[in-house]
């Protein structure tokens, strides 16, 4: 991205969005089209808008703005964190947000933001009740198994539960199935080649070209491994610290729980993931730990079979990455 040009920071929120100029003078607009066509006044051509990926709640600001062709940029929430933690600044408000977020863009190679397709779109929000039906599947099955275990559950309650269990499941698997369609519809090939490596489901697959929209989003394995919180937390400092390494709770949750289940797989039937699974419970460390390195093996095959367009092959060694 050309750096002369001129960088509006913006953090969005649910009702308003708090916007720093170039000139360090701070706005506040309504998070909404009246909100959105002021903000527009303040620009011209060769700015760009950088905000964060704030849920639902910057996407319609971003696309009212590429549709009147202004230049945006959507980027992710834990860099710009990082980037307010190296400043060791303790202020938190909207205000203090947007011009960190246009002081990191000034400082970085931050992507223009083209927008999605419909496909995209539809592929996303189906992506996101399918894991608010998973979190209502595991609350009724924590109910009646609490139902049961009161000895004499009651026939009505319980049957009710099982019933709403049931239609939940048949509501996932259509929309499990217009995932595969949608996704196919753009990205047939890869979800083909990613399929073909051993421990990855066909779900897995399916979300990791949704979230990665077919891997256009990252540049590098590990971008894609950090994006994703694979990579192992290490606390190690002289030899007063020296905890247990972890994996990382940030990142794509969804992504890497996914990843995780594959793990167990692709442990036993993909050779680079069995080689480094051995070599690591070898060492003496903990099986939790050497699934988290599968998981992480498994992202860097999915990115190099993306970017060499050929499906899994045992011994193909990739130049693009280094495993």
């Amino acid at each position: 991205m050309d750096k002369n040009n001129t960088f509006f920071g913006i953090d969005i929120s649910k009702d308003v969005f708090d916007v720093m100029d170039p000139e360090e003078n701070h706005y506040q607009f309504e998070n909404n089209v009246k909100g959105f066509r002021k903000f527009s006044r303040l620009l011209n051509l060769q700015t760009t808008c950088v905000m964060e990926a704030a849920g639902y709640y910057h996407l319609q600001l971003a696309y009212f703005l590429v549709e009147k062709h202004f230049k945006v940029s959507i980027v992710n929430p834990l860099s710009v964190k990082r980037f307010i933690q190296m400043k060791l600044s303790k202020i938190k408000t909207d205000k203090f947000d947007a011009r960190m977020i246009r002081l990191y863009a000034q400082g970085n190679e931050v992507k223009l933001w083209q927008g999605q397709s419909k496909n995209q779109i539809e592929a996303l929000q189906i992506a996101r009740l399918q894991e608010q039906y998973t979190k209502q599947s595991t609350a009724l099955k924590n109910k009646i198994h609490g139902e049961k275990t009161l000895g004499n559950p009651c026939n009505i309650v319980s049957n009710s539960l099982k019933k709403s269990l049931m239609q939940i499941k048949k509501e996932q698997a259509k929309l499990d199935e217009r995932l595969v369609d949608l996704v196919r519809v753009e990205n047939r090939q890869l979800l083909t080649n990613l399929e073909s490596i051993p421990g990855m489901g066909r779900k897995t697959a399916t979300m990791l070209v949704i979230q990665t929209d077919g891997f256009k989003r990252f540049d590098s394995a590990a971008a894609l491994c950090s994006y994703c919180g694979t990579t192992p937390i290490i606390r190690k400092s002289g030899s007063s610290v020296n905890g247990r390494s972890r994996i990382s709770k940030m990142g794509n949750q969804k992504l890497r729980n996914l990843l995780f289940l594959c793990s167990f797989t692709a442990s036993i039937h993909n050779k680079a993931c069995r080689d480094i699974y051995n070599r690591i419970v070898n060492k003496g460390k903990s099986k939790k730990l050497a699934l988290i390195a599968v998981s992480n093996k498994l992202l860097k095959q999915s990115f190099a079979i993306a970017q060499s367009g050929i499906p899994y092959d045992e011994n193909y060694k990739s130049v693009l990455i280094m495993a």
